[in-house]
């Protein structure tokens, strides 16, 4: 079966969504990139796991779905989202809405996340 970034990304977004911490780490290259507004880059996969760790410590009750997950090229794909979650410690409600777009290499790991917040949060 060919390699559909399309359906990559969604089982990467319900390992996100179960917290299934194990399966994430498994997503990314080794040398993998994350850029987001809100992180800032993250080089290498042991820092963007200790990132999605301390996000998840911060806000473990979030909810996130798809509106649109698209193939861009064979290795590459677009998900549009949106999430809620509450800050463990302050209670403070976070509501964000964005988009990224994920590269994988020929093995199937994530090389590259690009996140684009629509508002500032």
């Amino acid at each position: 079966m060919a390699f559909d970034p399309a359906e990559e990304i969604e089982r990467f977004h319900a390992a996100i969504n179960a917290l299934d911490f194990p399966a994430i780490e498994a997503y990314f290259a080794e040398d993998s990139t994350y850029v987001s507004n809100g992180v800032g880059s993250l080089a290498g996969r042991a820092e963007i796991m200790a990132a999605f760790r301390k996000y998840f410590d911060d806000y473990p009750d979030q909810t996130a779905e798809n509106s649109l997950v698209e193939r861009l090229t064979a290795q590459s794909g677009r998900a549009v989202w949106s999430l809620r979650a509450t800050h463990s410690q302050t209670g403070k409600p976070l509501i964000r809405e964005g988009e990224e777009t994920i590269t994988f290499n020929a093995e199937g790991r994530i090389t590259r996340v690009d996140v684009t917040d629509y508002q500032d949060f």
